[in-house]
């Protein structure tokens, strides 16, 4: 797809990787549309994207609330018109085991990225259907191939969205609109502030991949929806994994159990 001239939704656009890719596609002639809650961060996102020459509009909403994105769905197609690029971005979640996780935290993980994501584009992928072209780009987590300890309702979640992008690009198939998995190593962001403990947990195989910032993250993204990709790994190295994973999924599962620091709690 030639990203100039179209029109980008991304969700979870005031910060780290949503912000990246507001002014990687902005800087490449997208008039991008910024989702979150908070509505001074995204209007600084969007000074920025401006300040590069790009057209930023913002639409605030809690995206974990289905009715609100109903109205976010709507104002979008109302104000901008049907987009060409939808980015699922919004994401939530501590690294917690199951006896650690209370069950709102369980719905506010489930909420967003995977709610979010399918009601996002429940509200406007008609309208890029009735149109015959566009892409829908979900973001999950390695944890979707292969979960660590320590992070049961964050790794299903991920599962989720996983699930999601395989089911959408079957439904897809032939209409001209396409969706594309991004699957990142570990990415340095806002997300480790706030959510303490969580890097602690991280499997030491983790660090046979590099760290990687939200720029290339979006610069991934920007690539891909050029060259009309179904999926990304970042770096190379995950990808290989992956395969690997695939074929001998009880290989990777122990490396990853076992470099990664003890999860479950022994009864008393």
């Amino acid at each position: 797809m030639d990203i100039e001239g179209t029109t980008a939704v991304i969700t979870g656009a005031s910060s780290g990787i949503g912000a990246a890719t507001a002014a990687r596609l902005g800087r490449a002639g997208s008039r991008v549309v910024l989702v979150a809650r908070t509505v001074d961060a995204l209007e600084e996102v969007a000074e920025r994207v401006r300040a590069t020459g790009g057209v930023a509009d913002i639409v605030p909403g809690d995206l974990s609330d289905a009715d609100v994105v109903d109205l976010v769905t709507s104002a979008v197609l109302e104000r901008v018109g049907v987009p060409d690029i939808v980015v699922n971005n919004a994401g939530a979640g501590r690294w917690l085991r199951i006896d650690e996780t209370k069950p709102e935290e369980l719905e506010a993980m489930m909420a967003v990225p995977f709610f979010a994501a399918f009601n996002v584009t429940r509200g406007l992928l008609p309208a890029m259907l009735e149109r015959g072209r566009g892409t829908v780009v979900n973001l999950t987590s390695p944890a979707a191939f292969a979960p660590w300890p320590g992070s049961v309702a964050y790794s299903a979640a991920r599962w989720a969205m996983r699930g999601f992008h395989e089911a959408l690009r079957a439904d897809l198939h032939g209409t001209g609109v396409q969706s594309m998995l991004v699957v990142p190593s570990t990415v340095e962001s806002g997300y480790w502030a706030h959510n303490p403990g969580s890097r602690e947990r991280t499997p030491k195989i983790g660090r046979l991949y590099r760290t990687l910032t939200p720029e290339d993250v979006a610069a991934a993204i920007e690539r891909g929806v050029r060259h009309d990709r179904h999926e990304i790994f970042l770096p190379a190295l995950l990808r290989a994994t992956t395969v690997l994973q695939r074929m001998l999924p009880g290989v990777v599962r122990s490396a990853v159990i076992r470099t990664s620091p003890p999860a479950a709690r022994r009864p008393e």
